[in-house]
């Protein structure tokens, strides 16, 4: 969740310009009242920075100084943007336009085009790898899926950078940019893909920005209309710009200098895409009388999470670190981070699902807590592992919310009831604005209970179940409040892109995880070749995996857990150590990286799986240890590495031996217990889990909690009637309380 986005209730507009200014810090209010660029914001993370700015925006506008057409907002992704615009709307600042760089060139460019050029804009390429794949077979080159995704990076870097393909090879060994396959070779692909894009007539998201700058260069009257348009200028993560979109400002501005920046150096972790923080390090070169505000009162974090980020970056070498900001925290004490060290990977995500289980037990709501990982390829066992303790969860990188089609739906079938009126026989009974939603979202898939398991179904309910919960705010924050007025909310809600919460446990990758930020985060797999990656070789890209850490820190608002696997699978040789950014802050270590004391040092939790979050409790009986050895495939014999797989206790490809008819009266049994605990059916066992049990058949409770998914904690509630399922015996309905703790 964004700052913007965490509490879902409506803001009364502020009543005057003077009344904008309420609220904000001494250094915030700095940059409110600096209207006369050229103004440089130094803003850490979790310290208000896009509240600065867009009340510094709302304050011009209130007040007459800056009239809302000629104020352009630029910054990096549509959320980023939507934020803004909803931000603005709350402050009365409607007409304000906030974009993406990509955004407002392209809406420049298809203006400017039949003027500058002639005819219509050529096509846009959305997707531009099928192009590079017939790009690389017109060179005689074979790309497979991986290595197509890497060419295509590898061509936007070289055009963000203003690289033109002859120029690929001396950039990259210029740059000591780890190229994923011959230069020569990704050379020859660049000029193919160019030369099909002109025989096709398209261009893609890159040359948006390339036209946009070449026309702005060569038509001087066009530059001079847009210049015209836009008079004040404000860059969100101006730390993340690349030279083609600060050569697209430079344009923009002329000669003038109403620019208000705002970045944070620490936080640059998008080299690899073209960004550079030199463009905010040399701000005060270029512009010697700007106004410099550095905002260091962290309202996020607890002074635990702002010690430990502080510290990371203590520690920090280059010319970024020199610029680094020292944080304040602003909010009362918290727990200290949890450093927890785990023997293999699913024993690590089997203890992370423990403990989000356990905070989402203690009343940290789902949507709340993260789990963040430095690949997307470590998502799988962490799904796996909160499917299994019957956590919901969304994957962070889904289409926008109003882009999903259940959302344009459910604002068809809204906007219909509420042209109805009362004579919609669907809102009968309806007695509140919530209930009429209730009623009408029903007809499109939402019920009072969630779908069992994940998927499309569940993302659907999610979304649905997200509108429900913001009409319930929105009649509280307005009542009274007819349908008509909520279909008027959620119509410049969509314009603005400012979409509402959908709950469940978000998984993403600590870069995707930029800009946002939950009450508890999990930080995962925090291992040497992990945190740093392997491939990050100079001394400048292990700086920048130091910063991505930092970004995954301060997303952290109350709890905040590192952990790591000394093995990659159960019984594997134990030879991975915890990432050497944590030397001298996790408990145990130095600064210089050598282990104090063979047990690792007091404070780090020894994580077993399940056990890990019980044993903290003191609730857990083991029956037995976890297997520790390599799982192989009881088919063939193989090694077993997928979580699936591993589940199953063989090959997906090998033949299976399930009994089925035990197979259906254990999903009987479960379908049952489901319903007596008031819980999804997954949250049991997983179909996985019940046909491994129906393949191994196990007679003793030391054979059941070896199964993937089984554990002592679910032995101890379901243990005796799987057993004896398995026995052929009939299992009685048992009423009484369930151990579950619902």
């Amino acid at each position: 969740m964004t700052a913007a986005t965490h509490s879902t209730l409506f803001p009364q507009v502020p009543e005057s310009a003077d009344a904008v200014l309420d609220g904000l810090d001494p250094e915030q209010r700095e940059v409110a009242l600096a209207l006369g660029g050229p103004v440089c914001v130094l803003a850490g993370a979790g310290t208000g920075k896009t509240r600065a700015i867009t009340h510094r925006i709302a304050y011009g506008v209130r007040s007459g100084i800056l009239q809302p057409a000629t104020v352009l907002a630029v910054t990096f992704t549509n959320r980023a943007a939507g934020e803004l615009r909803g931000r603005l709307r709350q402050l009365g600042a409607t007409g304000v336009q906030a974009r993406t760089f990509h955004s407002a060139a392209l809406r420049q460019l298809q203006y400017f085009w039949p003027k500058a050029v002639g005819g219509e804009l050529p096509r846009l390429v959305e997707r531009k790898v099928q192009l590079v794949a017939e790009a690389a077979a017109r060179c005689g080159i074979r790309l497979d899926r991986n290595e197509l995704r890497d060419a295509t990076s590898e061509i936007e870097w070289a055009k963000v950078t203003q690289t033109v393909p002859a120029d690929y090879p001396a950039a990259v060994a210029k740059t000591q940019r780890d190229a994923p396959r011959d230069p020569a070779e990704l050379s020859q692909i660049y000029s193919a893909y160019e030369q099909l894009k002109r025989e096709r007539s398209v261009i893609d998201f890159e040359d948006v920005l390339l036209l946009t700058v070449g026309i702005l260069q060569d038509r001087h009257d066009i530059a001079d209309h847009v210049r015209r348009q836009y008079q004040h200028f404000v860059v969100d993560e101006y730390q993340d710009v690349s030279p083609l979109q600060q050569r697209l400002l430079d344009l923009w501005l002329g000669d003038r200098d109403d620019l208000c920046v705002v970045g944070d150096a620490s936080q640059t972790i998008y080299s690899f895409t073209g960004a550079t923080p030199e463009h905010l390090l040399n701000f005060r070169t270029r512009h010697p009388q700007a106004t410099v505000v550095k905002l260091v009162r962290d309202y996020r974090s607890t002074p635990q999470v702002v010690h430990l980020a502080n510290g990371l970056l203590s520690q920090a070498r280059g010319r970024a670190a020199e610029h680094r900001l020292e944080l304040v925290s602003q909010r009362e004490k918290g727990p200290e981070p949890v450093f927890t060290e785990y023997p293999d990977e699913p024993a690590e995500a089997e203890g992370t699902a423990c403990r989000v289980r356990d905070l989402i037990a203690a009343g940290v709501p789902a949507g709340e807590i993260a789990v963040l990982y430095r690949v997307n390829s470590q998502s799988e066992v962490y799904e796996q592992a909160l499917a299994d303790a019957g956590v919901p969860y969304q994957l962070r990188g889904a289409e926008r919310f109003f882009d999903r089609a259940e959302v344009r739906e459910a604002g068809v079938a809204l906007r219909g009831a509420a042209r109805a009126g009362g004579n919609d026989p669907l809102l009968d009974g309806a007695d509140d604005l919530p209930a009429e939603v209730r009623a009408v979202l029903s007809t499109k898939g939402w019920t009072t209970t969630p779908p069992a398991g994940s998927g499309a179904v569940r993302d659907r309910w999610e979304s649905l179940a997200a509108l429900v919960r913001l009409a319930e705010d929105f009649e509280q924050a307005r009542p009274g409040a007819t349908l008509s007025d909520l279909v008027a909310e959620l119509d410049e809600r969509a314009a603005a892109q400012h979409a509402p919460t959908v709950q469940g446990v978000t998984l993403a990758s600590l870069h995707s995880a930029k800009g946002l930020e939950w009450d508890a985060a999990f930080l995962v797999g925090m291992t040497e070749g992990m945190m740093p990656i392997a491939y990050a070789k100079t001394d400048e890209q292990v700086e920048e995996e130091r910063r991505l850490l930092y970004v995954g820190v301060t997303r952290a608002r109350f709890h905040l857990s590192l952990s790591w696997a000394l093995a990659r699978s159960p019984g594997g040789r134990a030879s991975r150590r915890p990432t050497r950014f944590l030397n001298g802050l996790r408990p145990g270590s130095t600064a210089h990286g050598v282990r104090s004391g063979a047990g690792g040092g007091a404070g780090i939790d020894r994580g077993s799986g399940a056990g890990a979050g019980a044993a903290r409790t003191g609730t857990q009986a083991e029956v037995r240890p976890r297997r520790r050895g390599p799982v192989r495939c009881r088919v063939c014999g193989r090694t077993l590495t997928d979580a699936g797989e591993m589940k199953l206790m063989r090959c997906e490809d090998c033949p299976s031996d399930m009994d089925e008819a035990l197979y259906e009266r254990l999903r009987a049994w479960r379908a049952a217990r489901a319903k007596e605990i008031s819980q999804p059916a997954y949250c049991v066992f997983t179909d996985k889990t019940l046909m491994a049990i129906a393949e191994t058949v196990p007679g003793s409770e030391s054979e059941l909690v070896v199964i993937a998914g089984v554990g002592n904690r679910k032995l101890t509630r379901f243990g005796a009637d799987v057993l004896a399922i398995c026995a052929g015996q009939t299992v009685e309905e048992d009423s009484a309380e369930d151990s579950w703790g619902v």
